[in-house]
């Protein structure tokens, strides 16, 4: 079995990126972005390769002062059930943790895998609704209400 290594996305995984992204959006799992959001949002992603392959990436978006939002999971269909998935979350709270953020949720149609990991299913109310109301006015095309959530 060949082994993989997480890291940080650099500019050069992109277009590796949007190539894992590519045919989620064609089936409508997940929202498209463009290489230019993409390019813009390098630094919250985290990619898993294999002898140098992306086989996987996630990002951590920061919502507020003490919430992110795991985003753009994506693990490629060879290396499902194999731990890649469960590293690159691994990944992303630890960053979570550094910035100071204390709660983590996720937009999502794989619950099982993240209650697996401590997530849970959450109400519409993630914030206060004075922070809610804010958010709502933010361009960010995430909704504040989710699926899971993680504290």
């Amino acid at each position: 079995m060949s082994e993989y290594i997480v890291r940080p996305a650099r500019s050069a995984d992109i277009i590796g990126i949007h190539k894992l992204l590519e045919p989620l959006v064609e089936r409508r799992i997940l929202l498209g972005k463009d290489l230019a959001v993409l390019y813009g949002a390098v630094q919250e992603f985290t990619v898993a390769e294999s002898d140098g392959v992306l086989i996987g990436c996630g990002a951590l978006h920061v919502m507020w002062e003490d919430l992110g939002e795991v985003r753009t999971l994506i693990v490629r269909d060879d290396w499902l059930r194999r731990g890649v998935g469960q590293a690159i979350v691994e990944a992303l709270e630890v960053r979570a943790g550094e910035l100071g953020l204390q709660r983590l949720f996720c937009l999502t149609f794989e619950m099982d895998f993240f209650t697996r990991r401590g997530f849970s299913t959450i109400g519409e109310q993630v914030v206060d609704p004075d922070v809610y109301s804010q958010l709502l006015r933010s361009p960010d095309e995430a909704s504040p209400s989710s699926s899971t959530s993680r504290t």
